[in-house]
């Protein structure tokens, strides 16, 4: 039942990075990836809330499986922003594509330090 459930929330994780993309890309005409830059802060800040609340033992191992590996595996998209950044680069746009593939990088992994902060302030 787990994989059943864990396929389904990759499916809807999938399904809303497309909806959020779109929405961000008809809003913000620029060459830089803003939609997937979005995606994957905010999915990295997710899972690591959902990381500090397993570490305190507040999420089970299933949950994580489904909303982590699962939902957040399917909204967030490393492989989409490495090819975002190799075609920024074919462009000519390098300064666009460092910003976007060690930028983003970088944002991400903060934002995911900041959710496993946050939730383990939590009371």
């Amino acid at each position: 039942m787990t994989v059943i459930l864990l396929a389904l929330a990759g499916g809807v994780g999938a399904a809303v990075r497309f909806m959020v993309d779109g929405w961000i890309r008809q809003r913000i005409k620029t060459a830089l990836p803003w939609g997937t830059i979005l995606i994957n802060v905010t999915g990295s800040f997710a899972l690591g809330f959902l990381a500090g609340l397993m570490m305190r033992g507040q999420a089970s191992g299933s949950l994580f499986l489904i909303l982590g590996t699962g939902f957040l595996g399917g909204y967030t998209t490393f492989s989409t922003s490495s090819v975002e950044t190799i075609r920024l680069i074919q462009s000519g746009r390098t300064g666009l594509a460092l910003i976007n593939g060690l930028g983003s990088m970088a944002a991400s992994v903060l934002s995911a330090a900041s959710g496993v902060g946050i939730s383990l302030l939590l009371p």
